[in-house]
């Protein structure tokens, strides 16, 4: 049947065999949801129309864009997608997030050191030796550095995925530089904006304390002895994909934005070049990859960095935000030892439990990956944004072929994991004007300054805009929605 203006925008949602994230076992919306339903029933597509178009307003008066870039490495600038229908989630569940994420995070920067100072997890036999020397992210040049408050993952981006028996499971962890932040905070003035309504008859936490919790983090790990750190974002320029993300952290901290061509060392310290003169900087968020931020140390044609940069950290008179060679803990090789990770170190069970994960490089678990592709999803340990994937239920016979050459020739750069049913939650769909299921993740934020850990409360949900898609990053059409933590 044809639609009209005055059609509900949610005419034909209907319930699946799918986890959806609105819904209990039977057809009864969740009690949480419920306000949220039934005003997104109540609207008709052409009212619709004009409110989504007003969140659009908001991002393109915010500047909100991201780049993609293609197979000829040029670059497309485009405004980030978001769905006005939040994503809720309790405050009984976001605690016991929380609790799980910090877990992670303390266990991740008791590894750091310990694989950077005395390797004693290596030599109990917890983690294979080759396990981690092969990795491309273990950074020799980290020996012995001891970062400020023996904290190498000043801010970690932890991926959640809600499955079909209601349990959140880590699929990976993002302990380099995760991005996503600024897109949590931008949803968030879109949906006041445009709902504001709704929104306030909701008790949610805050997000917008994000920056100065961030800048806290950065000005508690200064080097020893300095009281009122300079603090600075650092750049690669217009042209990287979150340079927007980049610009906004540095704004909303009132800390400078620099590129490595305003900074230089002299005797060790860092300064950057000002009007009035040269000014010591003492903390450097970095948004820079290891290779690249110290020609006189990594990749020696790169203009990215800042030569002498390492010196000057391993003298410990500058801070790196995060710290150079905590890649090791992004590798998913070594993600699948999380669990021992936390138990070694921690002592405890992991209060969040990993996706389950099959390591190609080992024997018995590569023969597996090979005979079950079908029934498996095919990751890059180094690769993120959802490059390089392969998920063996929609491949082709020949897609698979070749990615068990892949796999063959270098099992040591492959894991694999069972398809996992990610929950599903209305989203709409501006070429058919209606809301349909579609799958979702969560990429989390924790903060870990020498004073506390900060866990923002929300998070970036992200959906995969395309039907029967489980890829939900913006890098592969996926869009995002406002996560709403309920603070009762």
């Amino acid at each position: 049947m044809a639609k009209s203006e005055n059609t509900p925008v949610f005419t034909g949602y209907s319930k699946n065999d799918l986890y959806d994230e609105i819904y209990r076992k039977s057809t009864d919306v969740v009690p949480d949801y419920q306000m949220i339903f039934d005003q997104f029933n109540e609207y008709k597509i052409n009212d619709y129309k004009k409110l989504n178009d007003q969140a659009k307003v908001s991002f393109i008066n915010q500047g909100i864009t991201f780049t993609v870039y293609s197979d000829n490495n040029d670059g497309i600038e485009r405004i980030f997608p978001f769905d006005l229908f939040p994503r809720v989630i309790t405050k009984q569940d976001w605690l016991r997030l929380e609790h799980g994420l910090i877990q992670r995070s303390e266990a991740i920067n008791c590894f750091l050191w310990d694989l950077y100072h005395h390797k004693k997890i290596l030599k109990d036999k917890v983690i294979p030796y080759d396990l981690i020397f092969s990795s491309q992210y273990y950074n020799m040049e980290m020996m012995d550095i001891n970062p400020r408050g023996k904290i190498y993952t000043h801010i970690s981006g932890t991926d959640l995925i809600r499955h079909k028996d209601g349990e959140y499971y880590v699929l990976e962890d993002n302990v380099r530089s995760p991005s996503g932040v600024s897109y949590v905070l931008s949803n968030r003035v879109a949906m006041k904006r445009s709902l504001s309504n709704l929104f306030f008859q909701y008790n949610i936490a805050t997000v917008e304390d994000y920056p100065q919790q961030l800048l806290a983090v950065l000005k508690s790990v200064a080097p020893k002895g300095v009281d009122d750190p300079t603090c600075a974002v650092l750049t690669p320029g217009v042209y990287n994909s979150a340079y927007f993300e980049h610009t906004f952290l540095a704004r909303n901290m009132g800390v400078e934005l620099v590129e490595g061509r305003d900074l230089f060392v002299e005797k060790n310290f860092v300064y950057m070049k000002t009007i009035f003169g040269p000014k010591k900087l003492d903390v450097l968020y970095r948004r820079v990859d290891d290779d690249f931020i110290d020609p006189f140390v990594y990749n020696p044609s790169s203009v990215l960095g800042v030569p002498g940069l390492m010196e000057a950290y391993r003298k410990g008179n500058i801070t790196l935000i995060n710290a150079p060679g905590t890649g090791i803990a992004d590798d998913k090789a070594v993600y699948i030892y999380m669990p021992e990770i936390i138990k070694y170190y921690l002592n405890q069970d992991p209060i969040l439990n990993n996706v389950p994960t099959y390591r190609c490089n080992k024997n018995e678990d590569l023969q597996y990956v090979i005979d079950h592709m079908e029934q498996l999803v095919l990751k890059p340990v180094d690769e993120s944004g959802g490059y390089g994937l392969l998920i063996g239920s929609i491949a082709t016979k020949n897609e698979i072929s070749e990615y068990k050459d892949r796999i063959k020739h270098n099992p040591r750069k492959y894991i694999a994991q069972p398809i996992m049913s990610l929950s599903v939650h209305p989203t709409y769909i501006e070429e058919r004007e209606q809301f349909e299921p579609r799958h979702i993740d969560l990429r989390t934020f924790t903060l870990f300054g020498k004073e506390k850990i900060h866990v923002l409360k929300g998070g970036l949900t992200r959906v995969a805009l395309r039907e029967g898609s489980l890829i939900v990053n913006s890098s592969q059409g996926g869009g995002s929605k406002d996560t709403w933590v309920l603070d009762v």
